[in-house]
């Protein structure tokens, strides 16, 4: 096929335009015009989603300048190696593993794929290989546990976003030498259920301590109120996600909570024993808080909540299941807090509020049935 006028165009230039055009079909389009369109589209290309991995040697050598590569399957030891040799100047990793719609697999199959999906072997060749990488997804990738983690963290000097979401083998150990690496700015530890208090205090009492923007440990349910009073420490904490930690996390981790005041995002999901006590010292403190949510906090009352209607500076609060809240503790709340955008509510609450209410709400902020 013909390149038309753009035929006597150079590499360089093209490789310039060619960085203008960001969507993937795009992207295919041109390098299906001819073999130099081909061969300067790979080159141009920094990011590269791959859907089949069994499939990577005979792409993937196309694209030797890519900064991000991304895939949400299986995919194996051999495979990561692989991507580290014809790949060396990645800076973002995403291996977050998601099953697409329409996958099926039986039960035999299915073993055999996650008993050879990347484990600490692969992640110590990602350590050695790019060390130019900044962010690391990890989700669900059962296999990884501490060695890797600690390969990862300790090669990586550049790395500043860490995700083990669901990485359940993952322990305090890694903590430790996480806790000691000064740049990272987001760890995401959710579903990681070995996790303890012990591993909270590595993190507080290491260099981390002054970076650390954002912190989830949603789903660790070994983590008490001794572990979340250690994170009021932390000097620049924004976001912090606490949901579904059990029964261990009152008013005592709470109050602590209450003290970091460069908290914008909290989540308090599901814990139980979180009392007014814990909203009313945050609305004091937290002055630069957008996001709070509160869904599943049974003991939480009208006087909880309403002492959000004087806040500067929060625009979304989500509170299902809140049931000793009431409709009159809602009304004053949303009239009351001018910053607010979004509330989000139990739907049974639907039926028993008055539909001009719904509409005068809804006039101020968004307002979502959950």
């Amino acid at each position: 096929m013909s390149c038309g006028f753009m035929a006597g165009l150079g590499d360089d230039i093209l490789g310039l335009i060619f960085n203008w055009v960001s969507h993937p079909d795009d992207r295919n389009s041109i390098s299906q015009v001819c073999k130099q369109w081909l061969r300067v589209e790979g080159f141009a290309r920094i990011s590269l989603r791959v859907r089949e991995t069994d499939l990577l040697p005979k792409f993937l050598p196309r694209f030797p300048n890519l900064i991000r590569i991304e895939t949400s399957t299986w995919i194996t030891n051999q495979d990561i190696e692989f991507v580290v040799r014809t790949c060396p100047k990645l800076e973002v990793l995403n291996l977050n593993f998601q099953r697409r719609y329409g996958d099926h697999y039986d039960d035999e199959s299915d073993e055999y794929l996650a008993f050879n999906d990347v484990d600490d072997v692969g992640l110590c060749s990602i350590a050695k290989g790019c060390a130019r990488l900044s962010k690391v997804l990890l989700r669900n990738r059962k296999r990884v546990s501490d060695v890797g983690v600690i390969s990862l963290v300790g090669n990586l000097r550049n790395l500043s976003c860490l995700n083990l979401t669901g990485c359940s083998q993952v322990t305090d150990q890694a903590l430790k030498v996480i806790g000691e690496v000064g740049l990272i700015r987001i760890l995401n530890l959710r579903g990681c259920s070995s996790i303890t208090d012990e591993g909270l205090g590595c993190l507080v009492r290491g260099s981390v301590r002054k970076s650390l923007e954002k912190l989830d440990i949603a789903d660790c349910d070994r983590v008490t109120d001794n572990g979340v009073c250690l994170l009021q420490h932390f000097c620049c904490l924004e976001e912090l996600n606490l949901a579904d930690c059990g029964p261990r996390i009152t008013d005592s981790g709470g109050l602590a909570i209450a003290n970091i005041r460069t908290l914008k995002r909290l989540n308090l999901s599901w814990l139980f024993n979180i009392l007014d006590v814990t909203l009313i010292e945050v609305a004091k403190n937290c002055q630069s808080l957008v996001e709070l949510v509160i869904t599943g906090c049974e003991e939480i009352t009208g006087d909880g909540v309403r002492v959000f209607a004087e806040h500067k500076s929060l625009e979304t609060l989500v509170m299902a299941s809140c049931f000793n809240v009431s409709i009159v503790d809602i009304k004053l709340l949303v009239f009351g807090c001018r910053s607010l955008r979004f509330i989000g509510l139990d739907r049974r609450l639907s039926s028993w509020m008055p539909l001009g209410l719904q509409e005068s709400i809804s006039s101020f902020c968004q307002l979502n049935w959950m």
